[in-house]
């Protein structure tokens, strides 16, 4: 029986986070760094071609974008967006919060999504029309995930991957405008974070600078827990290299802040 790619795409998510374990808090690891000086090692690239390669066998017909390699296109209209290890920089400091991240699109619109967290045996997943669910090893079964309830900024947990990038960016006073309005900030970033407000633990992620292949499942992986996930004007796409996520009553008083920094990034 042929697997669909929900099925596809939890099971070679969990396959790639296994593999990255036998790196992950080795001593041994060597770290490269990339021309724009983000780090890579021998686990985001035999992560990412595990991937590849379980896909191609599958959905040969389906283009291919990952962080790691060149696009592989297809005429499917699918597309696979891939990050093998998102929290590279967690990964090589023996922090368990790295994630393994798939996102499929069908011509253009967000229809399949799973982040899997492999260091910590948890994960989130979501199809379109079928709701999202998250995994956790003390439960049998999967677990539907909703946002949280949370109704004012001032009692929220807001969660953003670096500081530094907002200062990066030109957007210091939107981070330190996010701090004072909510209760808790934390830095428990890349998709750790948002597997965290996608599931109710937390209330709030703003994120200054993202790459497609950072916020690949995310769409619908909030669409489908009764949250939001977009841009930082409130409009909800994954290509202005930026990202809010939070659940749509705290929306609006985020967007009363982010709103008034717009990026210095070139789109």
């Amino acid at each position: 029986m042929t697997e669909t790619r929900m099925e596809t795409a939890i099971e070679i998510a969990k396959e790639a986070g296994q593999f990255t374990l036998q790196y992950f808090d080795n001593p041994q690891l060597v770290v490269e760094r990339k021309k724009d000086g983000t780090p890579v090692t021998a686990a985001d690239r035999g992560a990412e071609n595990l991937l590849r390669r379980r896909i191609q066998e599958m959905f040969p017909d389906d283009t291919i974008l990952g962080e790691e390699f060149p696009v592989k296109e297809g005429t499917s209209g699918y597309r696979w967006i891939l990050d093998p290890i998102d929290g590279t920089k967690s990964f090589i400091h023996g922090v368990p919060i790295y994630s393994t991240l798939i996102g499929i699109e069908y011509n253009g619109v967000s229809e399949i999504g799973v982040i899997w967290i492999p260091a910590l045996n948890v994960g989130v997943w979501a199809e379109k029309g079928k709701g999202a669910w998250q995994y956790h090893p003390q439960s049998t079964d999967p677990l539907p995930a909703h946002v949280s309830n949370t109704d004012k900024l001032s009692d929220s947990l807001f969660l953003t991957s670096e500081v530094a990038t907002f200062h990066q960016m030109n957007r210091t006073d939107a981070y330190l405008e996010l701090e004072k309005a909510c209760r808790l900030t934390r830095t428990w970033g890349d998709a750790y974070g948002y597997y965290l407000v996608a599931t109710g633990r937390a209330d709030v992620m703003v994120d200054p600078d993202l790459e497609l292949w950072d916020i690949g499942p995310f769409p619908v992986i909030f669409q489908e827990a009764g949250g939001y996930f977009g841009n930082w004007n409130g409009e909800p796409d994954i290509f202005k290299h930026e990202g809010i996520a939070c659940n749509p009553t705290l929306l609006k008083q985020v967007l009363a802040i982010t709103q008034k920094y717009p990026s210095s990034r070139p789109q």
